[in-house]
């Protein structure tokens, strides 16, 4: 059910590095089964950063019973994940938090 979706505007040698990486990440900070995370890896975007096409990206974490009160850890780890594979600095990545309703989630053609 989480869904990380990372948007760079650089080239990556290693997209799947930096996915199985997350993946697990992911499952770990949210004490999720990794089974249900997905990550999707987009590189060589159009993305511009406080007017500057300098190395960035956008990422997006999506999921069920994303615990509000620990999106500042969360982001601490993602930008430290996403910076250390990719070498964009942290403070050219940001990260949008969103928690999904059960019933607008669906999977194996049914919902949460």
């Amino acid at each position: 059910m989480p869904l990380l979706h990372v948007k760079t505007n650089i080239s990556l040698n290693d997209k799947r590095t930096l996915a199985t990486q997350a993946s697990a990440k992911a499952a770990q900070l949210l004490g999720k089964p990794e089974n249900y995370v997905m990550v999707i890896v987009d590189d060589s975007q159009t993305l511009i950063f406080a007017g500057s096409d300098q190395p960035a990206a956008y990422v997006e974490l999506k999921s069920i019973n994303l615990p509000e009160s620990e999106t500042a850890q969360l982001s601490s780890a993602l930008c430290e994940l996403i910076s250390t594979q990719t070498k964009i600095e942290q403070a050219r990545i940001y990260i949008e938090f969103s928690n999904a309703q059960r019933h607008m989630w669906g999977w194996n053609g049914a919902t949460f």
